[in-house]
């Protein structure tokens, strides 16, 4: 990929953004044994996108080479023109500024494998599956990695470069109970490419088996009582209600299109226990699932401490809604692709760890459920939400009672956010998150567990 584009300074006329991408994707699948997949690709291009008179203009091309670069940086300028013509509302804006340049290259320092034996790594999984387990009535496994490597150059220095992996396994089970088939999935790895997350087949043999033990405690579970109950969300669900229901009403972009954060800034929205915060790239030293230090904008990444004890605090920003909100640039404008223009897009968003054991957490409730695994969900403007629960327990006298069938929950994030009383003092980052707003695009989504009130659903 080319990595040298400080050649192509000359022919910025205006706010520029150059930025070479190229996203290489790789995933292997078995059926019961069958292989059903065995996939590569590479997507690679430039864009450019200009910023003149208030409008922006983008352009991008497939061909990586000095002629199409020349003619998407034109084509930026002209298609920015073009929209200024057509505007009478925002000629003269100064969009804010952010040198910062940065180097993140997380390929791997092992021994690259070949197809033929990740092939064999899922085989290996399989085998063990069908062997030790014979009432399994459907296996589907699965491999993947993904690495997107970016260049970027802004016409005020910002220089950045970056190679982020993620890998991940996933282990689909399916088993029948009265005609009926039960369904659960287990997600492995993150960050990092396949040889740093997956070294040995073995040590995924004792995951399965509590797989497999959670998957027969589901197929002879009970249904869950419809109404307002105690609960306890596990990292999993507690990091999807951090992330759809709060995260996406917080992003500026979504604010300034009605969402209800836009009344609560400065606000009490949550237990004062509560704290959320977008991260950028680390905890004490660690980077998280989706590390970004600088943005596709050429900004430094900071972290956004969305809620700060119960009071919403701040937004997620690009440039143009920084300048909008007269806030300072936090690092959130993201793209998928070479062809995506950045959008304000969440990076690894959590509600801060407590003090709490999860024990204590669980041996606090009389009658309510603990509730570990989402399957899907929705949320809106409103931060109104509905997710599936596939996996979940009833508490019965503190203690974990029997496994519950398939349910939703519901309610409205920040009301729920309200009713939280304790909060664990571990955080769990969830494997695989992705985002669909416009653009799929990866997400760290996870946390600690919480106590909480909502509404689950019945039969």
């Amino acid at each position: 990929m080319l990595t040298n584009l400080k050649k192509y300074k000359n022919a910025f006329k205006n706010y520029t953004e150059l930025r070479v991408q190229e996203n290489r994707s790789f995933r292997v699948g078995l059926l019961n044994g069958n292989l059903i997949s065995n996939d590569q690709s590479i997507e690679s291009g430039v864009s450019s996108r200009v910023f003149k008179d208030g409008s922006w203009g983008f352009s991008s091309n497939a061909e990586i080479n000095d002629n199409s670069i020349d003619k998407v940086i034109y084509a930026s300028n002209d298609n920015a023109s073009f929209l200024n013509q057509r505007s009478i509302n925002k000629c003269g804006i100064l969009l804010p500024e952010d040198l910062f340049n940065y180097e993140l290259d997380l390929t791997t320092k092992k021994n690259k494998n070949s197809n033929s034996f990740w092939i064999d790594f899922i085989k290996n999984l399989d085998n063990y599956i069908e062997t030790k387990y014979k009432m399994i009535t459907s296996r589907r496994i699965f491999i993947s990695n993904l690495d997107m490597e970016k260049n970027l150059l802004t016409s005020i220095g910002s220089e950045s470069y970056s190679m982020t992996p993620r890998s991940l396994l996933y282990i689909i089970l399916t088993i029948e109970k009265n005609n009926e088939p039960i369904e659960l999935m287990e997600v492995f790895g993150g960050l990092g490419q396949l040889e740093d997350n997956f070294d040995n087949v073995e040590i995924f043999y004792p995951k399965i088996d509590k797989l497999i033990e959670k998957l027969i405690q589901k197929s002879t579970g009970v249904h869950a009582k419809a109404g307002f109950h105690d609960v306890v969300l596990d990292a999993d669900l507690a990091g999807i209600l951090a992330h759809e229901a709060i995260g996406h009403t917080t992003e500026a972009d979504l604010v300034m299109g009605g969402s209800v954060a836009k009344d609560y800034l400065g606000k009490m929205v949550a237990n004062e226990l509560v704290s959320l915060t977008d991260y950028a790239h680390s905890i004490n030293d660690e980077l998280c699932p989706v590390p970004v230090f600088v943005d596709d904008e050429g900004t430094k990444a900071q972290d956004v401490k969305i809620i700060e004890n119960g009071i919403l605090k701040k937004y997620m920003h690009n440039k143009d809604s920084a300048n909008e909100f007269k806030m300072n640039l936090t690092g959130n404008a993201r793209a998928y692709k070479y062809s995506d223009e950045p959008l304000i897009r969440m990076r690894n968003t959590a509600i801060s760890k407590g003090k709490d054991k999860l024990n204590d957490m669980i041996s606090s409730i009389d009658d309510g459920y603990y509730l570990m695994q989402s399957s899907n969900g929705q949320a809106d403007s409103t931060s109104e939400f509905m997710f599936g629960v596939v996996m979940g327990y009833e508490i019965k006298n503190g203690k974990i009672g029997q496994a519950i069938k398939d349910t939703t929950i519901s309610g409205i994030a920040f009301d729920v956010l309200k009713t939280v009383s304790m909060i664990s003092d571990e955080m769990v980052w969830s494997s695989g998150g992705m985002c669909g707003k416009k653009q799929l695009i990866p997400v760290g989504m996870g946390g600690p567990a919480i106590k909480c009130k909502l509404n689950i659903g019945g039969r």
